[in-house]
């Protein structure tokens, strides 16, 4: 509803501004969103029950609505599987021989050690080896867990058997360690390390085992010395421990996996559970519990869980709109109107869906592909917001695959999701750029080539491949791209005139020159007429050079200047054969009324019922910059009258605000570069050039873009198109380097 329709109707601008950003309107059109999807989730989430009693006749048949495992015998025949697997026992890689190669160096240093007495080499060795066991196992458990390698599990059993087959190395083996050389000691080391290293490769439960052979291999060693051979023989019995071990977690995994891989007991989808006029027996009844198939058995948890998705679907839209900025800031990007907006298309586009899921059975589940479900992904990309529609594909994808979801154990069907993603998203990307009604044609059929496609890839990927079902799948697929475009052609006028948005075929509507205020502009202010068409055509090319919305740019810039139609005579484009009127006024009031031309202009653009966009640009192309000659000029005049001034350069700025958009930057950036242009009388390429970089240079060091989401890149390439469009526009007025130095050779 506009204003003036508004004031008919009795309705102040007041109230329906309220309206239309309250939070209670706002909260109950959320509170609609979620009975949309719950009304139309719980069909297919809550599943049908029946009243049935013991030992009474069925009254029809009634089928699984998915697989029932018996768990009794299910369970029994897991358990028997599991008692089969017998004990797993591992390998840990000790590394024993580090351990005799120790007391070895141990050895080696005391014996050497002149100021410790024989007493005290005993009593050391007699303390410090059985020591040195407990920590090599603990130690070994300790890096070694949480690695990886062992499981915890696996190293406690590990430290448990070691330490329980310790040997105990005799007493007299203690009094002759002191005795040995160092000699001695290295001809021992090698024998016992290679002794223990090689009885150690063998898999150990048991170390007594090992510990037998230690006496023939060191008495086959080169060691003659029947003391050393003694010695070696003890430390290596000492140093040899088990490697073998239970492992109880492999063990019980191994079980767990033979339960796992049990077969189980089911009635399978679609089966018959109860035909229709049999006996309800005890077991038949088991059954219908087990399927919960029993209206005693009705419990309101599958009601819950469909109102808490619908509520999640709700946050993630709401979340989305809230993060971009869409409900806060003083003008928010979204308002009641465009919420509404969405939840039609919503209904729409979910209840095609529901239609097309009707006609959809067992023997045609292919008809599912047929559903326009990229219609909803256009509209709204195409009357509201390109990310939006992003967020609402995957919304309608999962809708989708609950609607054409056949199976009953089966929540959602993977197939029509994907394939409503996939449509989705290349509608999306074909279609958001449209300015022409073909465009929506176009990107219908890019969207049923995409389809295809799918539906193609989705029958390879299948168990068997079925070329009749992938046939009448495809057609479907591509047919729904079709339909989708005349549906969002036949719709696109509804939504525009009811919700009054800004499409880019409205954008289209409003550059049409017989537009009143266009034409206004052409018959009152010809110059800024021929200067806000300059500024279109520069702005277009740049915004399109960053992949800014082009169209808005030069229906802006049309737009942009129209509040010069109040007082057209101090705009020096159209001052023609008559003196500038701020010559003999204050700097002040100039300032004011070249000011007062974005404000006018927002005024009449409203009294017009022009969309905002629009409005925008026209208030923020000149965001919050200096009039610096007038400012200036006021300075030379209070030096001139010997007073102070009683102003600064910030009275001499635009009130703003700076540009919110990439749209109104550009348009801010092309209205200076095009004024600057036609004051040049032969300018050359590179006065083009440096000067369109020192406007935008301007307005960066002026933080005009702050607000904005331009980039230094994106100012560049703006730089680069502008200088290109401008040299396209005034070609016969620039100067080419080679006609520069050709004037300066006459000269």
């Amino acid at each position: 509803m506009d204003r003036k329709n508004e004031e008919k109707r009795g309705l102040s601008p007041a109230i329906t501004a309220g309206w239309r950003q309250s939070a209670g309107v706002r909260l109950l059109l959320l509170l609609l969103f979620v009975l949309l999807f719950y009304f139309n989730l719980s069909p297919h989430l809550v599943p049908e029950t029946y009243d049935i009693k013991l030992n009474t006749r069925a009254e029809k048949d009634i089928k699984a609505p998915g697989e029932w495992v018996d768990e009794k015998a299910t369970q029994l025949a897991k358990d028997q599987a599991a008692e089969k697997v017998e004990q797993i026992y591992s390998i840990v890689a000790l590394r024993n021989e580090n351990l005799i190669a120790q007391i070895f160096d141990r050895m080696e240093q005391l014996n050497t050690d002149d100021q410790v007495t024989q007493q005290n080499k005993i009593d050391i060795y007699r303390t410090e080896i059985p020591r040195r066991y407990e920590e090599f196992v603990d130690n070994f458990v300790k890096n070694n867990r949480g690695n990886g390698t062992y499981n915890d599990s696996l190293l406690d059993e590990m430290a448990r058997v070691v330490k329980a087959q310790a040997y105990t190395i005799p007493e007299e083996t203690f009094y002759k360690m002191p005795r040995l050389t160092v000699e001695q000691i290295a001809e021992m080391r090698q024998v016992g390390v290679e002794v223990v290293r090689k009885l150690m490769s063998e898999q150990l439960r048991e170390a007594e085992t090992a510990r037998t052979k230690v006496a023939e291999l060191v008495n086959a060693s080169a060691l003659d010395d029947r003391t050393a051979r003694e010695i070696v023989q003890e430390l290596a019995r000492f140093a040899i421990m088990p490697n073998k071990f239970a492992d109880k977690e492999a063990t019980d995994e191994a079980r767990v996996l033979a339960k796992e891989n049990t077969p189980q007991v089911v009635i399978k989808e679609g089966d018959i559970v109860v035909s229709k006029g049999q006996l309800i027996t005890e077991e038949i009844y088991e059954r219908l519990q087990g399927l919960n198939l029993l209206k005693e058995q009705k419990t309101y948890w599958p009601q819950v869980g469909v109102l808490l998705m619908s509520l999640l679907f709700v946050l993630a839209i709401y979340s989305f709109l809230h993060q971009t900025g869409g409900f806060s800031g003083a003008k928010p990007a979204y308002g009641n109107v465009q919420l509404l907006m969405l939840l039609t298309i919503y209904l729409v586009n979910i209840v095609t869906m529901q239609i097309v899921g009707m006609i959809q059975t067992d023997s045609v589940s292919y008809v599912g592909f047929l559903a326009p479900a990229a219609m909803g992904a256009m509209l709204i990309t195409l009357l509201l917001d390109i990310h939006l529609a992003f967020v609402s594909s995957i919304l309608f994808a999962i809708i989708g695959s609950v609607i054409f979801s056949l199976r009953q154990d089966q929540l959602f069907d993977f197939h029509y999701g994907f394939f409503i993603v996939v449509v989705s998203f290349s509608a999306i990307f074909a279609i958001h750029r449209a300015s022409q009604r073909s465009t929506i044609l176009k990107a219908g059929i890019i969207a049923s080539l995409f389809g295809v496609i799918s539906v193609i890839v989705l029958q390879l990927l299948g168990d068997t491949l079925d070329r009749t079902a992938m046939l009448y799948s495809a057609t479907f697929a591509f047919a729904s791209g079709l339909i989708t475009a005349v549906l969002v052609i036949g719709l696109m006028p509804f939504f525009e005139v009811t919700f009054g948005i800004l499409s880019a075929l409205k954008l289209v509507e409003l550059s049409n020159p017989n537009h009143p205020l266009l034409r206004k502009l052409l018959t009152e202010t010809p110059g800024t007429y021929h200067h806000s068409v300059m500024v279109g055509n520069l702005s277009e090319a740049a915004a399109e050079s960053i992949g800014a919305n082009g169209l808005l740019c030069r229906v802006g810039s049309f737009y942009h200047d129209i509040g010069k139609t109040k007082r057209p005579n101090y705009f020096i484009e159209n001052q023609t054969n008559i003196e500038n009127p701020h010559d003999s006024i204050d700097p002040k009031l100039s300032k004011s009324i070249i000011i007062a031309h974005a404000r006018d202009g927002v005024e009449m653009l409203k009294g017009y019922n022009i969309p905002k966009p629009i409005r925008d640009i026209a208030e923020q192309h000149h965001g919050t910059t200096s009039l610096k000659y007038f400012y200036h000029k006021a300075l030379k005049q209070a030096e001139a009258d010997g007073v102070e001034p009683d102003f600064t350069e910030e009275d001499f700025r635009y009130p703003g605000p700076k540009a919110q958009s990439k749209e109104a930057a550009i348009v801010g950036i092309a209205d200076c570069v095009e004024a600057a242009v036609r004051s040049l009388r032969n300018p050359t390429m590179e006065q083009i050039d440096s000067m369109i970089r020192k406007i935008i240079k301007s307005r960066l060091d002026d933080n005009q873009f702050n607000e904005c989401d331009l980039t230094l890149k994106e100012l560049d390439r703006i730089a680069q198109t502008l200088k290109e469009t401008v040299v396209g526009i005034f070609h016969s007025r620039i100067e080419y380097p080679d006609d520069v130095k050709q004037k300066e050779r006459l000269a």
